[in-house]
């Protein structure tokens, strides 16, 4: 599957191509373009939008991308569900969790941006291992309760 999603990717732009590799599709293919060509480059490449103002797996009723991934695809486990809380609180103003995790997390992705990485896709690549290690905690933390 192709996916398009805005450039410049920070925390949603970034936990979402984690969730969609690990629990939708391993092969997934990701675009990172202009925000007012997500839509073209969408229907050139047959790709599904994300994060995007007007995409179905975008923000809507309060929920970030994420959680609305995390929602079409049914991935029902307790430590997704509450890694998706995290980056709900990391990335969004209106934080309805308020997770002690999340504030770290948005500093981890702004620090990413300054890093002089040549693009969003060593972005991602490079973050990749930071939301491995924030599930695994989330596991840690779901078992325990």
């Amino acid at each position: 599957m192709k996916w398009v999603t805005r450039e410049h990717v920070k925390v949603d732009r970034v936990a979402c191509p984690w969730l969609i590799k690990r629990f939708v599709d391993a092969q997934a293919e990701f675009f990172f373009v202009p925000h007012g060509q997500v839509q073209e480059v969408a229907a050139r490449e047959k790709a599904i939008p994300f994060d995007v103002e007007g995409a179905e797996l975008g923000h809507h009723g309060g929920k970030c991308s994420f959680e609305a991934i995390a929602a079409k695809y049914r991935i029902d486990d307790p430590a997704i569900e509450l890694l998706a809380r995290i980056v709900h609180g990391a990335d969004c103003s209106d934080d309805l969790y308020g997770r002690q995790e999340a504030p770290g997390l948005a500093a981890i992705a702004e620090g990413f941006r300054y890093l002089g990485l040549k693009d969003d896709h060593e972005i991602l690549a490079k973050q990749m291992i930071v939301y491995d290690a924030l599930y695994a905690y989330c596991q840690k933390q779901a078992a325990n309760k």
